[in-house]
């Protein structure tokens, strides 16, 4: 795309301007009550909707517990609960190792480091962020799922295709302070207006400065000419 990187900060902080101005609620929409729900619900979400993980947690928090429950059960019995959930065997494997390494070398408390948590298994940096940010209040970078990469992409920000590639552009062009809603913000965008097939580029808020927009194209805001 060959667009300077200063010409690029200037689209992402307008980028987030004008999406904070569109969704002032957004905010995460995995349903959890302590840390342990969380990290459960991130894993449960790869590859499966939110709407999805939600319906199914609901029954699971009630029938499992501490670490203990998930990690003493039967991994058969424990996929059988997340039959409803995308790869719920692989998935029902993570919770339980991690729960028992969660017990093992935790002291059965969700870590609050980057290195421990991504050595849990099933956990990278995406899970790992997420549980950091919203169960840990520490914000050490941007949650890259399939709305985020596709949207980066679409605007400009970034030419990456690799999530942990894309983090690292994105880092450079978001300010941190807008690091944890910036996801939210485009999975919110993402859902309603620019989603994977046929995007509602009439009605979005960055179609002028957006170089994917399906008309004339948008606007470099650094030379007022279309990109």
């Amino acid at each position: 795309m060959g667009t300077p990187r200063e010409t690029r900060r200037e689209q992402a902080e307008e980028i987030v301007e004008r999406l904070e101005e569109a969704y002032p609620d957004s905010t995460i929409s995995l349903r959890y009550s302590n840390r342990l729900e969380l990290l459960i619900a991130v894993i449960l979400s790869a590859q499966c909707t939110d709407e999805r993980v939600n319906t199914e947690t609901e029954h699971l928090f009630e029938k499992y517990d501490g670490p203990e429950d998930y990690a003493n059960a039967p991994q058969e019995e424990l996929a059988e609960d997340l039959n409803s959930i995308t790869y719920y065997n692989s998935k029902a494997g993570y919770i339980k190792e991690s729960c028992r390494k969660i017990l093992e070398e935790h002291d059965g408390e969700v870590p609050d480091t980057m290195s421990d948590l991504t050595d849990l298994p099933g956990v990278g940096r995406k899970t790992a962020n997420v549980v950091l940010q919203h169960a840990h209040d520490v914000v050490e970078g941007i949650v890259v799922d399939t709305h985020v990469q596709r949207l980066s992409r679409r605007l400009g920000l970034t030419e990456e295709e690799y999530p942990a590639k894309i983090e690292v552009d994105l880092m450079e062009l978001v300010p941190d302070g807008y690091w944890q809603q910036f996801t939210h913000l485009c999975i919110d965008h993402g859902r309603a207006v620019c989603t994977a097939r046929n995007p509602d580029c009439d009605d979005c808020v960055l179609a002028d400065i957006c170089p994917s927009e399906k008309g004339d194209g948008g606007i470099d805001l650094a030379s007022g000419e279309p990109w």
